[in-house]
């Protein structure tokens, strides 16, 4: 879904994108491919599904991991989040597109990112609660398992304490 008009261009940002994550990530990420004159594409995981099939374009076909709570609703990428894109790039002149794709988060980013040739790939920081250095001592933040995954450049954008506390702006991507 280009939101601005324009072709796309070879070596897109890659953000990826969760409802309720700082403005801030999408923000910096729109930054990177204004200056490398590029296209930013705004992609969403899902890790309830998993891919099925794959386009060049890189969006996926995917499944949902339990059959007993399929929901197709779950193959489109979220129009609430959507419309936060919208209004956040509003103002500038980056053409950008959403993908809503499936499975573990930091591996189909880094898919992502080589189906398309990515310049980079941003993700937000996650939160610095208790609950979340649990979450990422257990789990590692997908900013750190991109970083030894992948051949091109991470940018892991920090989520600062007052912009996670003012109001609608979640902590975690």
């Amino acid at each position: 879904m280009a939101e601005v008009e324009g072709a796309r261009s070879a070596q897109p940002v890659i953000v990826g994108v969760v409802p309720g994550q700082p403005a801030d990530v999408v923000k910096q990420a729109a930054i990177f491919a204004s200056r490398f004159g590029t296209e930013l594409v705004c992609a969403y995981v899902n890790p309830a599904r998993y891919p099925v099939e794959e386009a060049a374009d890189g969006s996926v076909e995917s499944a949902s991991l339990d059959p007993d709570f399929a929901d197709d609703h779950e193959t489109v990428f979220d129009e609430s989040l959507a419309r936060t894109l919208r209004d956040l790039l509003a103002t500038t002149a980056v053409p950008w597109r959403t993908l809503a794709l499936a499975g573990d988060v930091a591996g189909a980013l880094g898919h992502l990112a080589e189906t398309l040739d990515a310049a980079m790939i941003v993700v937000g920081a996650h939160d610095h609660s208790l609950g979340g250095s649990l979450r990422e001592f257990f789990s590692r933040s997908v900013g750190a398992q991109l970083a030894h995954r992948q051949p091109r450049p991470i940018v892991i954008v920090p989520v600062s304490h007052r912009a996670a506390s003012e109001p609608g702006r979640g902590t975690d991507s």
